[in-house]
């Protein structure tokens, strides 16, 4: 039988090495004063580490926090203070941001950029700073903690920050009677099973591509992390390490999907057996391209970081009914509620609540249990889009209540523009929201983001929506942008580009 393994580029080292560093991580832990329940931050980028960080905590009932490594500025400052970690593990390369915005009683540890993230990144040179402990020292001084924790916290998890700063999702402790529940909830949604070798293509500081790492692990997987998503290298790591199974986001399919054909068909994918995606809304224009190439072994779900999946579908589902995020997964379920206390009937759009399935263990957000109980209702909870139920219970977004643009009394849903101008040629990516009007209280902005080599006007933006939407439908503005500000997970972050339109503290 194959030894699991944890493959970072080149370098690959035992599963079980990487869980035994864990352990001993964990007990250095413990010598810094971090206990059950206690937090610690971790700001590094994909690799091994990063791993042995996420897995170090459970060993000791302690909860990893991770953190966006991009963020430098208030978002950066407000998690470490707002989470209450006592300490924080970082990249060197990452120290600077840190150090700015880290309470003065919050301990450092210092870890190594690897060779691969040099390469990913074009880092060059960057050696150890010195000024505080090193992850490896740290790991080496200390043995394996002798008597593992066996019912450890589930773990702090932040929003990506798409409309606001950040909410700490704060998960209370899994019971041990929910754990076969959740692991099966888990299983169905990632596709993981013990046998099969997985790829982590995503940042492993989102809460998807987190989950998915650590039960890899707990399964006893091998995993392939990549430090930083190629197109091109994603293929030959399928190809070459044979991956069973991956999670990926729709704006991974496009770029895969932009590369020359005969590129795309000189890779063996065979391996595949299942291709998971989530995070962000997939145009059924995109998913069928995506199924047409790679066959019937794409799913999605849906759901939040709250709460896990609460619908999937598979490829025959999602062609079958174009445009569904799915239907309720295991014993979770879908409620569309409008103003009135009675949930909506088929067809009827409203805001969307869920109830994850069993196992899956209840939250607050950290320091604003109001904003908490202000998401539930009937027992379900909503992390704030809107959508419908068709008659077979299949789920169909259509927008965030955030994003929904009120212009002269009716609403207009910037997520349906969207769809429309992918379908227009030379669009590679566009962003529509609401602006300030004298008149309307809102008109429509588009800003649009060009394939390489392709020319628009603006009255060509127009044009093309008014020729298959309303008129009043069709984007008052129209920006053509290099490069429009979109996570690693896909979702746009509108609210920098509502920033250039709206006073501050207004609309963003």
């Amino acid at each position: 039988m194959t030894v699991p393994r944890v493959y970072v580029g080149d370098r690959s080292v035992p599963l079980a090495a990487v869980k035994e560093r864990a352990s001993r991580l964990a007990s250095g832990l413990g010598a810094l004063g971090i206990g059950h329940g206690d937090r610690y931050a971790i700001v590094l980028r994909n690799e091994v580490a990063f791993l042995e960080a996420s897995l170090a905590g459970g060993v000791i009932g302690a909860i990893g926090v991770p953190v966006n490594w991009h963020w430098t500025g208030e978002d950066l400052r407000h998690l470490l203070r707002d989470s209450g970690a006592k300490c924080v593990i970082v990249h060197t390369d990452l120290l600077p941001a840190v150090e700015i915005h880290a309470p003065s009683e919050m301990k450092i540890i210092e870890a190594e950029v690897t060779q691969e993230l040099i390469d990913a990144y074009d880092l060059g040179a960057t050696p150890l700073t010195g000024r505080y402990p090193s992850l490896d020292d740290l790991i080496a001084q200390h043995g394996p903690v002798a008597e593992p924790n066996t019912e450890p916290p589930m773990g702090v998890i932040y929003t990506s920050g798409t409309t606001g700063l950040a909410k700490g999702i704060l998960r209370n402790p899994i019971r041990s009677e929910d754990v076969p529940a959740l692991t099966s909830g888990v299983c169905q949604m990632l596709k993981l099973k013990p046998e099969w070798r997985t790829l982590l293509p995503a940042p492993l500081y989102h809460t998807a591509p987190n989950v998915h790492g650590t039960f890899a692990a707990a399964l006893g997987m091998n995993i392939h992390i990549m430090p930083r998503f190629d197109p091109v290298k994603f293929l030959q790591i399928v190809q070459d390490y044979r991956v069973d199974t991956v999670q990926m986001v729709p704006t991974m399919f496009t770029r895969l999907l932009q590369l020359p054909q005969e590129d795309r068909e000189s890779y063996d994918l065979s391996s595949l057996k299942a291709v998971v995606h989530a995070a962000a809304p997939c145009p059924p224009q995109l998913k069928r391209a995506i199924i047409d190439w790679l066959g019937p072994i794409v799913h999605e779900y849906y759901g939040g970081s709250e709460g896990a999946a609460w619908v999937m579908c598979n490829s025959e589902e999602a062609l079958s009914h174009p445009g569904s995020v799915g239907r309720p997964l295991m014993d979770a379920k879908i409620r569309i509620f409008g103003p009135d206390p009675e949930p909506l009937p088929a067809g009827e759009p409203g805001v969307i609540y869920g109830k994850s399935y069993s196992g899956w263990p209840d939250f607050t957000y950290i320091g604003q249990d109001e904003q908490r109980h202000a998401i539930e209702r009937d027992g379900y909870i909503t992390v704030g889009d809107i959508g419908y139920l068709d008659e077979d219970g299949f789920l169909y977004l259509i927008d965030r209540v955030s994003d929904t643009v009120i212009s002269g009394g009716v609403n207009i849903y910037p997520a349906e523009i969207e769809a429309c101008l992918h379908d227009m040629d030379g669009v590679a990516d566009v962003a529509v929201f609401g602006i300030p009007d004298p008149d309307l209280g809102e008109a429509i902005a588009a800003h649009v983001e060009l394939l390489p080599g392709a020319q628009l006007s603006a009255d060509d933006v127009r044009s093309f929506v008014q020729t298959n939407l309303a008129k009043y439908k069709v984007p008052r503005v129209v920006v053509f942008d290099e490069k429009l500000p979109r996570e690693d997970t896909g979702k746009l972050f509108k609210r920098r580009l509502k920033a250039l339109y709206w006073p501050e503290g207004q609309r963003i």
